[in-house]
């Protein structure tokens, strides 16, 4: 190459650097005017996002409060939990703008509030307090926050799209300057390429064996780039998969995690979070605790500042299943969580943070509690059927003979008067031993098809007198024919039993509601709530606005004698019958109650198959008669008296303690009309085996059961089984009578 040849290659090359240089600068500003006329763009997306989720949040809540659908609240909850992080997101976006930044600060409270007027009316709906409601209303507040929430949100966008204006005139004019400069430095490029060919064309003999050389030792570089290259295509493929696994599990833990910091911020959380512990984007671990008061596994004692898990992991504890309360002060539930801790350390081990996780363990607590009360209930009752047995033996003999006496006494009042209070006791002895055995769920029942409208409209007419002027009796029944299978007589002495309780928390009189309604008790119901079985259900409600019942108190309200009345007000009976029969009815029986607001106590009775049975006819009284009566009683005072009350009504008597002299008599021949038998016998098997082994002796013949307690051997799932005819102690000289005829008349035969 030539000298001035050189010269000239040499002043290309020059221009060709300075227009290089030249270019790279102005690609740099273009790129970076590109990507500010994007990020304005994003901006602008997330302000109209932002406005579409305040609309939404604002129509679900007007929504809800018109047509008070569960749906509309839904959504207003979906699009209320997505406006504080979206105003977050807005306002790292724009941090590079002070003034849209102090707007959107200045925003951000009145949005909340907005969001927070809207969540209160909607309570205020749902709780139908008008008065709340017209007073929230006549502020006037949410309309105006609204309108100066989306003047400001407009301000934004202005600002934004000037923006946007400015920067997309100043990215095209630096095209245009780089087009010309690719222009220029595209044509010294092609000079200097003619120049280059020229002089590669005299040195390209020279440099074919170099190049031969070259190209062996770039095959052998490419191959090595090559399987580097897919090594490293499939470690980050790897990496990728394993990021998205553990970001698909974090998010859809049902327990809640917290990753903070060494000052109690948030560094990491999950969805669970959000619904377990309230936490929202922002927040650190003193914005919850303020939301909050926590207390120890017993619900009572306060937990102390340097109790909390939060201190105890940062000071480098390690606990598993810490177990405390939270009570959110914005009413709602309570949650027994149970935490778990661990902290994070440096590379020097020194404590850089924690993780927290949460599990929430209230279902289980509840269901724990509600099994342990209804074993409690369950040992009561057993104990309760145990001893009814023997009173009810002792209270047939007492009751049986104070009725012969006070009629013996008539030429003698003041021996009468003495005999009717003995009689009078041993009354109000067995109307004790019936209610325990009602709580005990060892009564008899004799269930039918009712007609449960029909029913609580007679039950409201009986209650009008009994409840006073003062209370007053509202009834709201779901139309159409709903049928129970119950006991009729149980249903009426249940809701005059909670009648009464009602009207004893109403001391200055209030309202009484009896509702009825078709409902379905399913699967996650049936968990939370031991002993349900999920199914169709007559649901009974019956409530009042007195000064209604403590958490502690609901718990202890089906136990027997408990009362929070006078002394001498109340036996602490009335709920515990009700809970036996509901029980032994085979339904369900719940409490909601709330100091100063009322109680509704709800019975879900199971259904009928739709058609109502008639009413059972009135008995006459029963007369004596001449026939034989076999009797097998085991204590002698009761087969005694009753011996002496069947042969005063003119019948003809055989006795036997047990099953094994029954069986040896009739063996032996024994004539006998009806066998007028105890269940619960010795002798080695029980009455109803005894009727069974006569009837393979004396085929058709006729049976009276009687006994102080139902058991399995005549009851079975809480009815009589069919046919059986049971005259339980202690019983009356006429209803004696009358069972006797009755069985003789065509009652029951063994088979």
């Amino acid at each position: 190459m030539i000298p001035t040849q050189r010269v000239i290659l040499g002043a290309g090359l020059a221009i060709l650097l300075i227009i290089t240089a030249a270019s790279i600068a102005l690609d740099v500003k273009s790129r970076s005017d590109t990507i500010w006329v994007s990020h304005t763009v994003q901006v602008l997306k997330k302000i109209s996002d932002l406005r579409v989720l305040l609309r939404r949040a604002e129509s679900a809540a007007r929504g809800y409060e018109i047509y008070r659908n569960q749906a509309f609240s839904d959504e207003f909850e979906a699009a209320h939990a997505q406006i504080a992080p979206a105003l977050a997101s807005l306002k790292r976006d724009v941090r590079d703008n002070p003034d849209q930044v102090a707007l959107l600060e200045g925003t951000e409270p009145l949005a909340l509030r907005r969001m927070e007027v809207a969540a209160a009316a909607m309570r205020l709906r749902a709780a139908n307090d008008e008065a709340g409601i017209a007073a929230l209303q006549g502020k006037g507040e949410g309309r105006g926050l609204m309108d100066t929430v989306m003047g400001n949100l407009d301000q934004l966008s202005a600002e934004e799209e000037r923006l946007l204006t400015a920067r997309s005139q100043d990215s095209r004019r630096t095209g245009i300057v780089l087009l010309g400069i690719d222009v220029a430095g595209a044509l010294v490029i092609l000079l200097l390429v003619l120049m280059v060919m020229r002089e590669s064309h005299r040195a390209q003999s020279a440099l074919k064996s170099t190049l031969d050389e070259a190209t062996a030792a770039n095959e052998q570089l490419e191959a090595a780039v090559a399987e580097r290259t897919e090594h490293l295509v499939t470690a980050h493929d790897e990496l990728r998969l394993s990021v998205n696994v553990l970001q698909s599990t974090f998010r859809s833990m049902a327990e809640a995690v917290l990753v903070i910091d060494t000052e109690g911020n948030v560094l990491l959380s999950n969805p669970a979070a959000e619904h377990m512990l309230l936490h929202r984007a922002g927040m650190n671990l003193r914005n919850l605790r303020a939301l909050s008061d926590v207390f120890h596994g017993d619900g009572i004692t306060p937990l102390q500042a340097d109790e909390l898990p939060s201190r105890r992991v940062l000071r480098g504890e390690h606990f598993e299943a810490i177990e405390m309360i939270v009570r959110p002060h914005n009413g709602s539930p309570s949650r027994h969580l149970m935490i778990s801790g661990r902290p994070m350390l440096d590379g020097q081990g020194d404590i850089s943070g924690a993780v927290l996780v949460y599990h929430d363990a209230t279902t289980t607590r509840d269901t724990e509690r509600q099994l342990h009360q209804s074993q409690k209930l369950d040992a009561i009752g057993k104990l309760t059927g145990g001893v009814a047995h023997d009173f009810n033996n002792m209270l047939t003999v007492i009751s049986g003979n104070t009725e012969t006496l006070v009629a013996s006494l008539k030429q003698q009042p003041e021996l009468q008067r003495v005999a009717r209070l003995i009689d009078d006791a041993a009354e109000r002895c067995a109307e004790l031993i019936q209610h325990l055995l009602a709580f005990a769920r060892k009564q008899p029942l004799q269930p039918r098809n009712v007609e449960i409208n029909a029913a609580i409209t007679d039950i409201a007419k009986l209650l009008r007198p009994t409840l006073g002027e003062q209370i007053q009796i509202e009834t709201v029944l779901e139309q159409g024919q709903m049928t129970a299978h119950i006991d009729p007589s149980r249903l009426t002495n249940a809701v005059l039993n909670m009648a009464i309780n009602a009207r004893d928390a109403m001391p200055n009189g209030g309202k009484l509601l009896l509702e009825t309604h078709r409902v379905v008790l399913d699967e996650a119901y049936a968990q939370a709530n031991a002993e349900v079985v999920p199914g169709p259900y007559v649901m009974l409600a019956v409530s009042d606005t007195g000064t209604g019942m403590s958490s502690d108190i609901q718990q202890k309200a089906f136990e027997p004698f408990f009362t929070t009345k006078e002394v001498g007000k109340g036996s602490g009976l009335g709920l515990s019958m009700v809970y036996g029969f509901v029980k032994q009815s085979g339904g369900h029986i719940k409490i909601y109650s709330e100091p100063g607001h009322g109680t509704t106590i709800k019975l879900y009775l199971p259904p009928g198959d739709g058609t109502s049975d008639a009413a059972a006819a009135a008995v006459p009284q029963a007369e004596g008669g001449a026939e034989t009566i076999f009797v097998v009683e085991d204590d002698p005072l009761v087969r005694n008296f009753v011996t002496a009350q069947l042969q005063s009504l003119g019948y003809k008597t055989v006795a036997a303690a047990d099953s094994k002299a029954a069986l040896e008599l009739i063996e032996a021949g024994q004539a006998f009309d009806l066998l007028f038998t105890d269940v619960v016998i010795p002798g080695g098997i029980s009455g109803r085996e005894l009727a069974e082994k006569v009837a393979t002796l004396r085929p058709g013949v006729k049976v009276l059961y009687t006994s102080g307690y139902t058991d399995n051997a005549i009851v079975h799932h809480g009815k009589l089984d069919d046919g059986v005819l049971l005259l339980t102690k202690p019983y009356r000289r006429n209803t004696l009578a009358e069972m006797i005829r009755k069985a003789l008349n065509g009652g029951m035969t063994a088979s």
